[in-house]
């Protein structure tokens, strides 16, 4: 068998850590198994290179900070080959370059083409561990690139995929995937098996156990993932098609606090105005999520959107930009907001969701300042400061406490 297994940057904190993740992946080598490991940086190391680069230049070139990511993932690749050499297996590090992990060219935001398996493949053939560097490609430049946060994830993942693997594991410090955030939802209960639509729905909307463009990948390769703790032996969560359990209303809620709003003021009410800014964006590598169009008055209307706290300052400088050909009187940006999402395939054939949702809002005093919906999923936009509380409030109100 041949396995992919994910380390997050906590289970390679530090010393006793690494050694930890070390025998555990000697323990799967030693049943006869092909081992492929990925990982992170260790423990809050990118934060630190942030605070560097910062410090240096408060906006630093996207092609730098890549540059300067890429040293957190080789420190720990090499720290942990040194580590199973010490314990007598042989085993390899390699990074996004010996491998070739070909990514498009958006630097902090890179996507996956393909992975060069062979260099891989004869090291696995040797009877190594094969230990790759997560979050990092290289593009037609031959820069290196990162994947965004959360990358390790995906990398595990088109791994998986490219070498056929017969299971994908990704281990972090939560046991598996819960109704909530466990540690700012104390009452949040662990599930079993959880669809890739849901899953892909809860990483997208902030549930930061797995990276959204990791499921999206797994879906379409059909990968089957399990996420599981580094720091016990418990067993996860599966993630997969198609979960055989009865199903729960509701599996997750989620609360984003990276969410920015922009709101476009006085554009023109005509045909291909909202084309013309979301395009304008879309240019600049900018995703956008919940989007309100105001009813037209006065010939004018008003867009609010949401972006990622990490793109507002390039959203907001490119729509300005392009303030005469857009025709708007002026940009609103808000970054005191949060989004509060729950989802679950049951909603399809259940009405009266998201007024239950809204209800529960209501009786806490909180606020909506927009909606988006879809078959499974309900998302609201609400002040930063209710978010934990909105997020207790609606996880008791669908039942999913402990």
């Amino acid at each position: 068998m041949l396995i992919v297994k994910k380390f997050g940057g906590t289970s390679v904190a530090n010393k006793e850590r690494i050694f930890n993740v070390a025998n555990r992946c000697i323990e799967e080598y030693k049943k006869g198994n092909d081992v492929v490991v990925v990982l992170s940086a260790m423990g809050k190391y990118t934060d630190e290179l942030i605070t560097m680069a910062k410090d240096i230049n408060e906006k630093p070139p996207k092609r730098e900070m890549d540059m300067l990511f890429t040293i957190g993932e080789q420190m720990s690749v090499a720290l942990m080959a040194m580590a199973m050499n010490k314990l007598g297996v042989p085993a390899v590090s390699l990074n996004a370059f010996q491998v070739a992990m070909h990514t498009t060219s958006a630097y902090g935001n890179a996507r996956l083409k393909r992975i060069d398996t062979e260099r891989i493949r004869r090291e696995l053939e040797s009877k190594k561990i094969v230990i790759v560097t997560g979050f990092q490609g290289i593009n037609k430049f031959d820069d290196y690139t990162t994947l965004g946060r959360g990358g390790s994830d995906t990398t595990a993942v088109a791994l998986a995929a490219a070498l056929h693997a017969d299971a994908c594991e990704i281990y972090t410090d939560v046991d598996g995937v819960y109704t909530a955030d466990p540690r700012k939802v104390p009452t949040a209960r662990k599930l079993k098996e959880i669809t890739y639509d849901e899953m892909l729905d809860l990483a997208t909307l902030g549930a930061g156990v797995l990276h959204n463009r990791s499921v999206e990948m797994a879906k379409k390769y059909g990968v089957p993932l399990v996420v599981r703790s580094s720091l016990n032996n418990e067993e996860g969560t599966v993630v997969k098609e198609d979960v055989q359990v009865e199903r729960m209303l509701i599996s997750g809620v989620a609360v984003d606090k990276d969410a920015d709003r922009i709101a476009v003021i006085g554009l023109k009410d005509e045909p291909g105005i909202a084309f013309k800014v979301f395009d304008t964006l879309a240019k600049k590598n900018i995703n956008v999520d919940v989007i309100l169009q105001s009813i037209g008055r006065d010939g004018t209307k008003d867009i609010s959107f949401t972006v990622n706290d990490n793109d507002l300052d390039d959203a907001v400088a490119a729509l300005e930009a392009n303030k005469a050909r857009l025709t708007f009187q002026k940009i609103e940006a808000n970054k005191e907001v949060a989004k509060l999402s729950i989802v679950g395939a049951g909603m399809m054939s259940n009405p009266g969701v998201a007024a239950k949702m809204f209800e529960t809002l209501y009786n806490e005093n909180v606020n909506i300042n927009m909606i988006s919906t879809s078959e499974i999923r309900v998302t609201v936009l609400i002040n930063e400061k209710d978010a934990e509380r909105a997020m207790n409030a609606v996880h008791e109100a669908f039942g999913l406490s402990d």
